[in-house]
């Protein structure tokens, strides 16, 4: 364990911080999701009246199981991360490791590379059983895996090689420039991580999503018809109409607008298009398009940046202070501390803030949902969306009943009954 009595007053100030932050997002976090799993097993018996007509009662105990499962396993994830991040910080595991790696590589470029490496991957493999229970046992459970252990290993590979390629080389440049550009090294790396996330946005869809999924161009000729002339009508282009095999993985559905300039394209999951007839594509499809009439992921783009830019000015001054690298478990061997180090123990302080700020873009996020509704029901048929977001409620097990205050902290999309009443009370 690693020695904190001798660390300075400053430092001991931070662990407790540190450790009281910890402890107020788990029980924050547990209070919530025990709130969720009261509210719905309590309405678990009743569809709600507003559903009566189109939710069966046997779709509406799916659902609240499903959400009861997820909630109840989301418990255990959270607790072990708790605990790995104690592990890592308070108790010295993060130090232990750099230091191991210090006597084997010397310190440098390579060996803060080499920890950035390391930690990623324990990391992964501590974490690695929840993915799979999640997805091979709860989703299994539900009727919703189709993912085989052979695709699972091969997305997992897949994901390794694009991390190699891509991230390991972005984070080679980022430390290299945290040593070498001076004091105002923050700033430098945030204009390289804007560039890398716009570059990102323009070869996902056409160079990295296609490893893990095929895309076919949409082949129904009355659908593709219809979304064209939406498109036209709403003032938007794009370099093509594709089907993505969803149900390669999962029965979920979706659609989605990505890409940028004439990268963009519209996707439907193959799924999506065998539960919704044509009007209710229409209609999801225009919701879609409302986000980009709202300048919605614009507004996402430009709040990631200037958080970003926060975040790694405040990450430039605390890397500087002693009491930042004693605080969080490094004691006694600060002379090994390196950026690699103080980006690693920021990393782990960030989702506790996170914890905190976050229903405020949840908040932001749900307004937006609204907004693009409104667009689509002013674009399509407000009955077409409101039986589409039904069916895509069903289809993908959620609950109707969830509880109101989980839903104004966590949810990034409405609940059905409002965002459905919202459709049907502006709908022509």
């Amino acid at each position: 364990m690693t020695d904190l009595f001798a660390a300075s007053p400053a430092a001991l100030t931070t662990s407790l911080l540190f450790a009281l932050a910890l402890c107020a997002s788990l029980l924050l976090k547990f209070w919530l999701a025990s709130r969720q799993i009261r509210h719905v097993a309590l309405h678990r018996g009743e569809v709600p009246a507003a559903f009566t007509e189109r939710i069966s009662l046997e779709a509406h105990q799916k659902a609240a199981d499903y959400t009861l499962a997820k909630t109840r396993f989301g418990l255990l994830e959270l607790a072990w991360g708790a605990a790995l991040t104690v592990g890592w910080t308070l108790l010295g595991g993060l130090s232990a490791l750099n230091q191991l790696l210090v006597g084997w590589l010397g310190t440098g470029l390579t060996q803060q590379v080499a920890l950035l490496a390391a930690f990623v991957v324990i990391g992964g493999v501590l974490d690695l059983p929840f993915p799979l229970y999640q997805t091979f046992v709860i989703e299994e459970r539900f009727g919703f895996n189709k993912m085989t252990a052979k695709l699972w290993l091969q997305d997992a590979a897949k994901s390794l090689l694009i991390s190699t390629l891509i991230g390991l080389p972005f984070i080679t440049l980022v430390v290299w420039m945290m040593g070498t550009t001076g004091a105002w090294w923050w700033l430098w790396v945030w204009g390289v991580w804007m560039g890398f996330n716009l570059m990102a946005q323009l070869i996902y869809p056409t160079w990295i999503a296609p490893w893990f999924n095929k895309f076919q161009p949409l082949e129904d000729a009355s659908v593709k018809e219809r979304v064209t002339q939406l498109m036209a009508r709403c003032g938007f282009t794009a370099k093509g109409f594709f089907v993505m095999d969803g149900s390669k993985r999962s029965t979920h559905s979706n659609a989605y607008f990505t890409g940028f300039g004439s990268s963009k394209r519209v996707v439907f999951f193959d799924t999506l298009l065998a539960q919704l007839n044509p009007g209710e594509v229409d209609a999801v499809l225009a919701h879609e398009l409302g986000h980009f009439k709202h300048r919605h992921v614009i507004k996402l783009i430009i709040a990631m940046f200037a958080l970003s830019l926060a975040g790694l000015f405040a990450l430039g001054w605390v890397c500087q202070q002693a009491w930042f690298y004693t605080g969080l478990g490094v004691v006694p061997n600060l002379d090994a501390a390196n950026d690699a180090l103080a980006l690693l123990l920021f990393m782990m302080v960030l989702p506790l803030v996170g914890t905190f700020v976050g229903p405020v873009f949840a908040q932001m996020s749900r307004r937006h949902e609204f907004e693009a509704d409104a667009y689509a029901v002013a674009q399509t048929s407000g009955a077409d969306l409101a039986s589409a977001l039904l069916k895509l409620f069903e289809d993908n097990a959620s609950t109707l009943t969830p509880d109101p205050v989980y839903v104004r902290f966590y949810y990034s999309h409405p609940p059905a009954s409002e965002r459905l009443g919202r459709i049907l009370g502006t709908a022509s």
